[in-house]
């Protein structure tokens, strides 16, 4: 059943159970643009991306299955990484912890953390998804709340989120968290927990291959039946930044479903002696993800780069909610772009090899200006 909580300073409950996540989030009436309408105002510079969002529908029966068949393949890898991750965030707090994912591509890794950490670290853990968005920051009256209403101790607080790729967010919590710092005379701590630091800007990670994690294949229906954050006229200067509750997609919800399949993986032993599978230098996926966004904007003839999108799970949010221009992946056998390939099948988008690249695949947002 879709559970909505929420009231004035209230965490939102999703569909997941308040033991595993609570939003941070306000309820607001859906007002939804289509794709093309929502690409048009953001490039134009009329509206910001935040202000908006579109209606989101079930998956199709075939994408359904090609979402199933990833997580069934990466289950295990996924447990692990999960576990090695909960393990760094052990080491670097010293008592209870307090998860704070980034809504949405965090959230569901959230749970998995919060799940792990409380199941083998013997220590308290909790588990809130908190909003941050590009340009704006993040959510401070969400922060004031579990620091000063829910007596939260700064110190245990944890950033969390899915994946890195250029690094924007990564950019923009490390910005944020020094503002409020400054503003409220606190110390919170700006480091960035990751799966999968492809683009090497995250603080702590468990990899930094780029590959499917599974929750990227979807929306609302793996991440609690919540929308992305939004920021727009319904907010007033006291709330929680917003979201739309997709409660239409009830039937079709896969949330809980898969935090199950992956914690139902875990292993005591992954996570006591946890493997180091890293087999490069932050420093040095950084330099490569610059190499290559300057090589995309000089062949593509892309102004803005915020155009170029590399990795397979931001690759896969252009497809699913943005308007794409072209797909570009490193091998068009990999099972981890199937579900690309798929997608640009049925929105008619050119698809390019390029083996050499640092990514499994990248998409460019169409200019619609």
């Amino acid at each position: 059943m879709f559970n909505n909580l929420y009231s004035d300073k209230i965490p939102l409950l999703g569909s997941y159970c308040a033991e595993d996540c609570l939003f941070l989030l306000k309820n607001i009436k859906p007002k939804f643009y289509t794709i093309e309408d929502k690409e048009r105002l953001i490039q134009t510079g009329v509206m910001h991306y935040s202000e908006m969002v579109n209606q989101e529908s079930a998956p199709s029966k075939e994408y359904l299955d090609l979402f199933l068949s990833l997580t069934k393949q990466y289950k295990k890898r996924l447990a692990v990484e999960v576990l090695q991750l909960a393990k760094k965030i052990v080491e670097n707090r010293d008592g209870d912890i307090c998860i704070l994912s980034l809504v949405r591509a965090g959230t569901p890794i959230g749970v998995l953390l919060n799940r792990a950490i409380n199941e083998y670290a013997g220590v308290n853990s909790q588990h809130y998804s908190i909003s941050i968005i590009r340009d704006k920051g993040i959510d401070e009256n969400a922060l004031d709340h579990l620091i000063f209403n829910q007596k939260i101790k700064p110190e245990s607080i944890v950033f969390v989120d899915g994946w890195t790729a250029k690094g924007v967010m990564t950019e923009e919590l490390k910005k944020a968290v020094q503002h409020y710092n400054t503003r409220r005379n606190l110390n919170l701590s700006e480091q960035l927990f990751v799966i999968s630091d492809i683009g090497g800007t995250a603080d702590f990670s468990a990899t930094f291959d780029d590959y499917a994690i599974p929750s990227a294949l979807m929306n609302s229906t793996v991440s609690g039946l919540i929308s992305r954050s939004v920021l727009n006229d319904q907010i007033n200067a006291d709330d929680f930044h917003g979201c739309i509750s997709y409660s239409h997609l009830e039937n079709d919800d896969r949330s809980n479903w898969f935090v199950n399949q992956i914690s139902d993986c875990f292993k005591l032993s992954d996570f006591q002696n946890p493997s180091q599978n890293k087999s490069l230098l932050a420093t040095t996926r950084q330099s490569m993800t610059r190499f290559f966004l300057k090589e995309m904007m000089q062949q593509h003839h892309v102004s803005n780069k915020n155009r170029i999108k590399p990795g397979i799970a931001e690759a896969t949010r252009v497809m699913l909610r943005r308007v794409p221009d072209l797909l570009i992946v490193q091998d068009k056998l990999s099972p981890s772009t199937v579900h690309l390939l798929k997608l640009a099948k049925e929105k008619n988008i050119d698809v390019v090899e390029m083996n050499d690249m640092p990514f499994g695949a990248c998409a460019l947002i169409k200019d619609v200006k």
